[in-house]
């Protein structure tokens, strides 16, 4: 097995913005091995959404080469993408992006109803990954009922529940005040020793960053550092 869940090559993105053009990206290249958990920062308009984006799948780069889990996902498009990006990434979002209407339960079910996995099995693994994340007694709650902090709580449980080989939040604790940003970074943390999660975080707050083996910051759509932190 290659030691490197993502393999980025030579990306470069443009955007068309108010009659200009922006480069989002600007000739990135990013190795990221299993297991590890990898923090990016950057002031706002520096590639950092962009380049998360793009590594999950989510948006194709103009030039360059994403190699997910061993699959090039640059040359995917369609149900093939849709399945690679369903099986092999989860993602965390700062608004939570559940669904009000379902409960707990059901939205960490949602991934697998659409990867056409049996009840039974869906309800089991669901249970599971909401008590990875301390959640066992809200299970039936409704997003309304729930805390942000439990809300992540309940989106980091849906991202884990397919098993993917990489995580990828954007902003995760961005919602959320100091004591319940740093208990939901935790949790992140405690995964990714325990069961070798891989993440990839999008983040403005030094204190999240820190908590990262590897802090990358990004300027005018470059890597600029690639820190190791102890």
């Amino acid at each position: 097995m290659n030691p490197h869940v993502v393999v980025a090559r030579g990306l470069r993105k443009t955007y068309r913005m108010g009659g200009g053009i922006v480069q989002a990206l600007n000739g990135v290249d990013l190795m990221v091995e299993r297991g590890s958990m990898v923090a990016i920062m950057g002031r706002s308009g520096s590639g950092k959404t962009t380049l998360l984006n793009i590594l999950g799948g989510l948006d194709q780069p103009d030039e360059g080469q994403v190699v997910l889990d061993g699959v090039d996902i640059t040359r995917l498009n369609g149900r093939a993408l849709t399945r690679v990006r369903r099986e092999k990434v989860g993602f965390v979002f700062q608004e939570f992006n559940l669904i009000p209407t379902l409960t707990a339960l059901e939205n960490v079910e949602l991934p697998m109803r659409y990867a056409r996995i049996p009840p039974g099995q869906r309800r089991q693994r669901a249970l599971e990954a909401l008590a990875k994340v301390g959640l066992s007694h809200r299970v039936h709650h409704r997003p309304s009922q729930l805390s942000g902090g439990e809300q992540q709580r309940v989106a980091i449980a849906r991202a884990l529940v397919m098993q993917p080989a990489l995580v990828l939040a954007d902003e995760p604790t961005g919602e959320l005040d100091s004591n319940t940003a740093a208990q939901v970074i935790e949790l992140m943390e405690t995964l990714n020793r325990e069961l070798g999660q891989t993440f990839i975080i999008v983040t403005h707050d030094a204190g999240v960053a820190r908590h990262c083996g590897r802090i990358l910051k990004m300027e005018d759509g470059r890597i600029i550092s690639d820190e190791r932190t102890a």
